[in-house]
């Protein structure tokens, strides 16, 4: 029953690419940022589905002021440029994106973008970066996951992705789900069916660093979490768990040893042994 997680997943994480290959490449005069074959590109729309799931479930984050995105690279980066972003449109229509020194953007919300069908493109071939939502409540230490604000990336990332595929696929994957809320599915204690995949299932999430370990901490509740290199996977569906709740990692180095960025089941319930 693996294979029910890995379709909700699948829908998730290479719709991009996937909705990206039957479209081509806008063609781009010389004097833009970006006169590469393939660049890497989300169209305007996309974008703004994130933007209005992050308003419809901003209770889940209510401290996280905007949606950032962040460019989390595929791979190592050939390239000596710095990062550059931008939308662009029909008629010439261009508007620069700012990138921070951790790779972190914000897209706005521009009409004219919108009318000019515009695509948000980064200087770098397709697939060397993926754009994942990056939503933090501040205040937390570097090694702390707000529950709520990772549930929040979840739906913003499921609204991307049904704003990125067919409905054909959307509609296929509410049916095997049973539900429309995808982000529900991942670790689900209600749910009986197939062998209990929904509550076995749990959301990956990404760290910046390779990690040793992850736990759940909710008040004196506390449960180890399966982490994989720079993986932690979550039970987001679990309502059990409150949006205060914390994911503690555990790196396997130092903090200050993270790569320089380019310019610009349910989980076990274990006993909480530390204050």
């Amino acid at each position: 029953m693996r294979a029910l997680s890995a379709i909700a997943l699948g829908a998730l994480l290479l719709c991009g690419s996937a909705a990206a290959e039957d479209k081509p490449v806008r063609q781009l005069e010389p004097v833009h940022v970006n006169a590469m074959r393939n660049p890497e590109v989300r169209k305007y729309k996309v974008i703004l589905a994130g933007l209005d799931a992050f308003e419809r479930h901003r209770q889940l984050a209510p401290r996280a002021e905007r949606l950032h995105f962040r460019l989390r690279p595929q791979g190592k980066d050939e390239s000596a440029r710095p990062l550059a972003l931008r939308l662009v449109g029909d008629g010439g229509y261009q508007l620069p994106i700012t990138i921070d020194a951790d790779r972190r953007f914000v897209v706005p919300r521009v009409d004219a973008a919108e009318d000019a069908e515009s695509e948000l493109e980064l200087n770098r071939k397709r697939r060397a970066y993926r754009t994942d939502p990056d939503i933090r409540t501040p205040g937390l230490a570097a090694h702390q996951r707000r529950l709520g604000d990772l549930r929040l990336e979840c739906k913003v990332t499921v609204a991307m992705a049904k704003a990125e595929i067919p409905t054909f696929w959307v509609m296929t994957i509410n049916t095997i789900l049973l539900r429309t809320d995808w982000c529900n599915f991942f670790g689900d204690p209600e749910d009986f069916r197939w062998e209990n995949v929904s509550r076995k299932a749990h959301f990956p999430f990404r760290s910046d660093q390779p990690l040793l370990g992850a736990v759940l901490v909710d008040g004196k509740r506390s449960a180890k979490l399966e982490v994989k290199g720079h993986t932690f996977q979550v039970p987001i569906g679990n309502a059990s768990w409150s949006d205060d709740a914390l994911v503690e990692l555990t790196f396997a180095e130092p903090a200050e040893a993270k790569e320089a960025a380019p310019a610009t089941g349910t989980a076990g319930e274990t006993p909480r042994t530390a204050p």
